[in-house]
């Protein structure tokens, strides 16, 4: 992780540094998570420093109240963060102050007892169905090379077809599609979660041809998917061809990378797939996760209801 300058006193940082490790190793999360927790309750610190007239220890956290998270809360909330951004920032410093009761250093139930900032609504977007198959055809590809235009379909074509993260494709190594024999993935998602998922024969098709095509070596223990000079493929080259992708096809800003997973999810609901089914594809630890799924198909049936029923719009 990045070192950075802490606003703490030497108590209180060793006690956030055994706090991130534990995350990362007790309770595994993913490296994003950490990260942002870390940022999070850096922030935190840096508002105390200003609050408490000097780097705080852990005797200044000790019996923090409400108003002080408000104050913090506050603070961000004048600096741009959104409602997202506030209820993570203050799920990061509830979960350092728990870690501190627990070794008997602080009270955290001024934490406990803050409401966090209300969540605004809003529902995943997939793309349509032909959209998304222009998406992840090879033919459609915008790069010029070749093999990186059936590098970018088939790391496409798995979001779509399976349901991955872009973590997760990227992610894969040299052993994992290595024959047409291999049509299900073991996966292992956020929080450790390993999962199993089908693999159409489309995208074993994609892979295949990416294989065939890729010019550097890819050894079974390494990672399968390659950048231009042969490193470890960056998620923000596949971003960034998602981007040109919408461009030339006229496609929404919604239309990235991590959308083609929701598409799976919502088109898999609206052919009649069962939910718990699709709650085990994704790998939600909830099902409540995957019910937003049901909001997006209502909403996208009432759409096509009041654009195609010739009563909908009369009076």
């Amino acid at each position: 992780m990045q070192e950075f300058l802490i606003p703490a006193k030497p108590d209180l940082q060793a006690a956030r540094e055994s706090w991130l490790k534990m995350l990362a190793r007790e309770r595994r999360l993913s490296p994003e998570t950490v990260e942002a927790y870390e940022r999070d309750t850096r922030q935190f610190l840096h508002f105390l420093t200003g609050h408490c007239g000097g780097p705080p220890g852990i005797s200044d956290i000790a019996d923090l109240r409400p108003a002080d998270l408000r104050g913090f809360l506050a603070a961000r909330r004048n600096g741009g963060a959104g409602a997202r951004t506030l209820g993570r920032g203050l799920a990061g410093v509830r979960s350092l102050l728990r870690f501190l009761e627990k070794r008997g250093l602080v009270n955290a139930a001024g934490a406990a007892a803050l409401r966090a900032p209300r969540q605004p609504k809003s529902l995943p977007k997939p793309l349509t169905a032909s959209d998304a198959k222009q998406v992840v055809t090879v033919e459609g590809q915008l790069a010029e090379e070749p093999w990186i235009a059936a590098r970018n379909a088939a790391v496409l074509t798995l979001l779509y077809g399976s349901g991955l993260r872009i973590s997760e494709a990227l992610g894969l190594t040299g052993a994992d599609l290595a024959t047409e024999a291999d049509t299900v993935l073991r996966i292992t998602g956020k929080g450790g979660k390993t999962r199993l998922v089908p693999v159409l024969p489309v995208a074993l098709r994609a892979v295949a041809e990416y294989r065939r095509l890729c010019p550097f070596h890819i050894d079974p223990k390494e990672l399968l998917f390659r950048g231009a000079r042969g490193g470890p493929l960056n998620p923000a080259i596949v971003q960034r061809e998602m981007a040109k992708l919408r461009s030339a096809l006229n496609l929404p800003e919604t239309a990235t990378p991590h959308a083609l997973r929701h598409s799976f999810a919502t088109h898999l609901l609206g052919r009649g797939g069962d939910l718990r089914t699709i709650q085990e594809l994704l790998g939600h630890a909830s099902l409540s996760t995957t019910q937003v799924y049901t909001g997006v198909d209502t909403a996208r049936l009432l759409d096509i209801y009041d654009r195609a029923h010739p009563r909908a719009r009369s009076v």
